[in-house]
């Protein structure tokens, strides 16, 4: 695979286990409330290491809030969807059709995935998100990990999501 490819490629990964992506988010006009989703201690006991959280707009306006740490990054974000029905499953597909390994867990409005990338495609990371869908918004933590062993799990992730369900 060449290296123009890789962004489209990672790009395309990533739709698979976000329930929105920022490429098709509309304004939420929320700035400020992506990092209110989660705090700190919370994220800490969900990862085991501390982080500190910047807030930042995101392409289509969507409301984002990240950190960044020597073995993972953390990502919130808040926005309203639009996305078609069906286009996540598409998008889980195509990234096991590349050689990734897809686990996707939902329970009520909380959805749930992992993604552990090919050998070739390691380079994109190691991905958990969980995403609370509520009155067409989307709330949503997106960690990712430089490696495997370092991978947040579902389940903690999960927690957070709960906490966040109740903040937007």
């Amino acid at each position: 695979m060449d290296a123009q490819r890789r962004p489209s490629i990672r790009s395309l990964i990533l739709f698979a286990f976000l329930t929105t992506t920022p490429g098709i988010l509309d304004n939420l006009n929320a700035q400020g409330k992506a990092c209110s989703l989660a705090t700190p201690q919370e994220l800490q006991a969900a990862l085991g290491v501390s982080v500190s959280l910047k807030g930042q707009s995101g392409p289509g306006g969507a409301d984002l809030c990240a950190a960044q740490t020597p073995t993972v990054s953390v990502l919130l974000r808040l926005a309203k969807r639009t996305t078609s029905p069906g286009a996540e499953a598409a998008g889980i597909e195509k990234a096991k059709q590349m050689g990734a390994t897809v686990e996707v867990k939902t329970d009520g409005p909380i959805t749930c995935s992992t993604l552990i990338p090919p050998k070739n495609l390691e380079q994109i990371g190691y991905n958990t998100t969980c995403s609370v869908l509520k009155n067409e918004q989307v709330a949503a933590i997106e960690v990712t990990a430089k490696t495997q062993k370092d991978m947040a799990s579902m389940d903690a992730l999960r927690n957070v999501a709960q906490k966040m369900a109740g903040r937007f």
